[in-house]
């Protein structure tokens, strides 16, 4: 078993991943500029760090979970860089969720200096993070795939290996695009049916057990009180937020570009989600979107 990681951001994904290493007995030792996280992890058994290279230096395997590309490549790159302080024979798994050429951008660089890594981002949200069954979507080599399956079924139940540098990244933005228009569709019918007096729950039940049935009614409820421990019930906090939903919108929307690929639903998602975090949606969870549908009436 790998002895040292290095896990790097530690919000709302990240704090629960690294948890579950810690209960796989790994040895962690965690950074994050948010001080309250970093001790909900070293209170677990964890080590601390005070920059994001001393954790690295010594780590046999580094995890990063962090918001945007732009903020990937400045970690991993540059003279400070990630990729120029680890041991050389370190893996580097970055799970954020960025754009394909900034993490084929990336994985170039650590290659050059003779360092494995794969982007690995995640789907299943906070709940699947804290229960350890989160789902990896991987590209990169297969050498390198196959060393990180250890350490990512520690945090997950299912893992893929898209392809090469970049692909986990398409298939995630993929996905992503799709999560938001189920969750949009959902929001609707529920909403709908509420405004003509059904009751939410049981609504829910019978798209469930019908053709509208999706992961969005199945663990993921839109409308406050049906399901418990989901963001919808405690006013949408402690989700996946509005802000990050548009950022991968974006990105499926450049990719769909860059594709030639037609996306009209994905389009009209990125214009909602838009519309909802510029009417102070930003850091809800983006189930909230029922909320704004409401708002809409």
């Amino acid at each position: 078993m790998t002895s040292h990681i290095a896990f790097i951001g530690l919000g709302n994904m990240g704090g629960p991943m690294a948890r579950n290493l810690l209960k796989n007995n790994f040895k962690v030792t965690v950074f994050d500029l948010n001080q309250d996280a970093v001790k909900v992890l070293t209170d677990q058994g964890a080590q601390s760090a005070e920059t994001a290279q001393a954790a690295a230096k010594k780590a046999d395997v580094v995890i990063t979970m962090l918001p945007s590309g732009e903020i990937v490549k400045s970690v991993y790159l540059g003279d400070d860089g990630l990729i120029r302080c680890v041991q050389k024979d370190a893996l580097l798994i970055d799970c954020s969720t960025i754009a394909a050429e900034d993490a084929r951008e990336v994985i170039t660089a650590a290659h050059q200096h003779g360092v494995g890594m794969i982007d690995a981002p995640v789907s299943g949200g906070t709940a699947a993070a804290e229960a350890g069954t989160l789902t990896f979507i991987c590209g990169g080599d297969d050498k390198d795939y196959q060393a990180a399956k250890p350490i990512l079924s520690a945090m997950g139940k299912n893992i893929f290996h898209a392809g090469e540098a970049g692909a986990g990244q398409v298939a995630k933005i993929c996905n992503n695009m799709l999560l938001a228009i189920h969750m949009i569709g959902t929001s609707e019918a529920l909403n709908m049916g509420v405004s003509q007096g059904l009751d939410p729950e049981v609504m829910s039940e019978i798209m469930k057990a019908s053709s509208g049935n999706n992961w969005s009614l199945q663990v993921y409820n839109p409308y406050p009180g049906v399901m418990p421990n989901v963001p919808a019930s405690r006013d949408y906090q402690g989700g996946f937020m509005v802000e990050l939903m548009n950022k991968d919108l974006g990105l499926a929307q450049k990719l769909a570009a860059q594709s030639k690929a037609a996306t009209p639903l994905g389009a009209l998602s990125a214009q909602l989600y838009q519309l909802h975090q510029n009417q102070g949606g930003s850091g809800l969870d983006f189930s909230s979107i029922l909320q704004f549908l409401q708002s809409q009436s």
